[in-house]
């Protein structure tokens, strides 16, 4: 679409969810499931241009946010006891664990290292033999075909002092588990652009066919706005589809080289998402003959358990059910400077985009 800031168009956008919320003859409640339209939409302010009777909660789409207290407390112990330099992207170092965040154990001289890619994981291994380094696999279908690639590459290479702590998780699998939570209550998903490049539109056919509306949308103003508005109008014709207006990035299939190296490394399987629960099949793991590279394998780690954050509303946030300001700690003790849960540290993460675009 071109012109993303045309006025006129955002209007006849607004004009269209209108008339879908009257002819459906109740209020509509759509949910993103992806932490960059949530940055977008707080930063457009749409929430406020949509009509009274149309909302758009957010739903479980950062990846950190939805990382279990475990897993961080599992790369902690790599850094700290095991003596491992533990690699992650920026986003996951400031998370806390149950009793420390990476950024904590590296004040008492845990090695942690910040990287823009697993490829620098790699390398850095690869220029100290003598040290394991274990990479912090983390995120949706989007990063896991690059880091499926250098899992491979360090397999062909025979990199044995370097491994990853797996964490990655699968998006539709999660909007199953919303739609299964009877105290969720959606009419539709705006689904998520930059996962939907790798795993294509068909990925979602399952969950329409459960009567759901998906538009898989892009990440400018006028993008959100047609997708919902195109959202609003299957809801209002009681119809529920796959919609793509997001076809200059996403096409049929998804990408079929990126899927195929995915599959080649991960294998499904059960994974713990914060505030949701264990989601069956929502996981990557290892396949068998890259077991040899799974660091909880190797140094005998627990990834998964229960999260304990008193005071914090994460979990409810994550499903849709409150709002950042819901929870009592916003904008209090809980700050980006001092987060008390995930939601505040990501840079995908609701509270973070409540609390930078529209602070207390």
């Amino acid at each position: 679409m071109n012109g993303f800031h045309d006025p006129k168009a955002a209007r006849a956008f607004q004009e269209r969810i209108a008339r879908s919320a009257e002819r459906a003859g109740r209020p509509l409640k759509f949910m993103e499931v992806c932490g960059t339209h949530t940055m977008a939409v707080a930063r457009s302010g749409l929430r406020a241009f949509l009509p009274p009777a149309v909302s758009l909660v957010s739903g479980p789409g950062c990846p950190v946010c939805v990382t279990p207290d475990a897993y961080i407390d599992a790369a902690i112990r790599c850094a700290l006891e095991l003596g491992a330099t533990v690699a992650t992207f920026g986003d996951m170092i400031r998370v806390p664990g149950t009793r420390a965040s990476l950024e904590g154990a590296r004040g008492r001289g845990a090695r942690v290292r910040v990287v823009y890619s697993p490829l620098d994981a790699l390398e850095g291994a690869k220029a100290e033999p003598d040290r394991e380094w274990v990479f912090l696999a983390v995120g949706f279908e989007t990063t896991a075909p690059g880091i499926a690639a250098t899992l491979r590459r360090a397999r062909e290479e025979g990199v044995r002092n370097f491994s990853a702590l797996c964490g990655h998780k699968t998006v539709p699998a999660a909007m199953h588990a919303l739609l299964d939570d009877p105290a969720i209550a959606i009419d539709g998903f705006l689904c998520p652009g930059h996962v939907s490049v790798i795993i294509g539109p068909e990925a979602y056919e399952p969950i329409a066919a459960r009567g759901s509306p998906c538009v898989i949308a892009g990440f400018e103003p006028l993008d959100i706005l047609q997708a919902l508005a195109m959202l609003a109008e299957q809801r209002a014709a009681g119809r529920a589809a796959v919609e793509v207006p997001y076809f200059r990035a996403v096409k049929p299939g998804g990408n079929p080289k990126a899927r195929a190296v995915m599959g080649e490394v991960f294998e499904a399987c059960d994974a713990q998402w914060r505030g949701i629960g264990v989601i069956p099949g929502s996981g990557l793991s290892l396949r068998e003959a890259y077991r040899g590279l799974d660091a909880a394998k190797r140094f005998g780690l627990a990834t998964e358990g229960a999260d304990a954050r008193k005071g914090c509303s994460c979990g409810e946030i994550l499903r849709g059910i409150k709002s950042p300001r819901d929870c009592p700690l916003f904008g209090k003790s809980c700050k980006p400077e001092t987060p008390v849960g995930p939601c505040m540290v990501s840079s995908e993460g609701s509270c973070a985009a409540a609390y930078k675009y529209a602070p207390i």
